[in-house]
């Protein structure tokens, strides 16, 4: 071989070398800072709403979320949102104390404009701002829109089941979104166990009325349908103190004469107060005050035997699983005793 040759075979040795060392140098580097091929391609989910299935990208940058359901949830997760619609929202909300969250506004009059602004990634509505979602999904095209809306309506054929399986499924929904998969199984882990406790507690036969208090009225918080109230009759099987024909799930309840429940005479009174978590309601009277002076009541056997539940102060802003959970705790330690 000449003299010649082997300096060419060498120098390409050398070079061949050099290129695997760049290469692998590259390939750890990549792999150091997490920029692999795979990596850098945006991760999605297909997860299940309102509407059917949705493909949704992990972790969105810029997110606003519209949902009362998803607020504490996403809270206790640390997830950051962009907008969020404060008018609706529980004042100890970390959304509504962080002045960098944008502020939708009430949801009869929302301001859609900033949501346009933001711009977001992935808007999810739910309960309140769910007749919105067509409106959205028009306004901010780029985005993906979400529908966790549970159907505990009047026309729903199993109200009860319905709001167990929503919260079950949109609590593993938000874990698949924001990346909390484990701490969202453990939320239902929780669920069960409460419905389990206050199943269990439950005589069977005691009767149950459930009102609601709002500008110091008490009203008919209907069986089956009512708000907050109402499916957890299917779900813990409650025997129902009154029944009426045609009622709502009005957020203020019906107006059934407070003489009607008191004649009913319940062993147990469930009340939401209403206005508890609102600040601007003028004049606003905790329930309890309303309940405990309310004569017509004090011959009932619950006010006899002081067994009277109130759901948690923020319920009526705040109907989170976590707070379902609260309520369903306390439910079974009050029947338990």
């Amino acid at each position: 071989m000449g003299k010649f040759k082997l300096v060419a075979i060498m120098a390409f040795v050398v070079l061949m070398l050099a290129a695997c060392g760049n290469s692998n140098d590259a390939e750890g580097d990549a792999k150091a800072s997490g920029e692999t091929k795979d990596s850098t391609e945006a991760e999605t989910v297909e997860i299940t709403d309102a509407h059917g299935t949705v493909t949704v990208p992990v972790n969105p940058e810029n997110a606003v979320v519209l949902d009362n359901r998803s607020f504490e949830t996403l809270a206790d997760w640390d997830v950051e949102l962009a907008a969020v619609p404060k008018a609706v929202m529980s004042d100890a909300s970390p959304y509504v104390t962080d002045e960098s969250v944008q502020d939708i506004g009430n949801h009869r009059e929302p301001n859609l404009e900033i949501l346009a602004a933001e711009d977001p990634e992935v808007v999810i509505v739910g309960q309140r701002f769910s007749g919105y979602y067509e409106d959205i999904k028009e306004l901010v095209p780029n985005a993906t829109v979400i529908d966790l809306n549970i159907d505990v309506s009047e026309e729903a054929s199993a109200p009860g089941e319905n709001l167990i399986n929503g919260f079950k499924d949109n609590t593993i929904t938000l874990g698949k979104i924001f990346d909390k998969n484990e701490e969202a199984e453990q939320l239902v882990t929780d669920l069960d166990k409460a419905i389990e406790k206050a199943k269990s507690a439950y005589n069977g036969s005691d009767p149950v009325m459930s009102v609601i208090v709002s500008g110091g009225d008490i009203n008919f918080s209907a069986p089956h349908t009512g708000r907050v109230w109402g499916p957890l009759y299917d779900i813990f099987e409650w025997t129902p103190a009154l029944e009426v024909e045609e009622t709502t799930t009005d957020h203020q309840g019906d107006e059934i004469s407070v003489e009607a429940i008191a004649e009913s005479n319940p062993d147990w009174i469930f009340v939401l107060d209403r206005d508890a978590p609102i600040s601007n309601v003028e004049g606003k009277v905790p329930a309890q005050d309303v309940i405990d002076n309310s004569p017509a009541l004090q011959n009932t056997t619950a006010i006899k035997e002081g067994q009277i539940l109130y759901a948690p102060t923020d319920t009526y802003l705040n109907e989170s699983v976590q707070t379902f959970i609260e309520l369903f705790e306390s439910i079974a330690n009050s029947l338990g005793e």
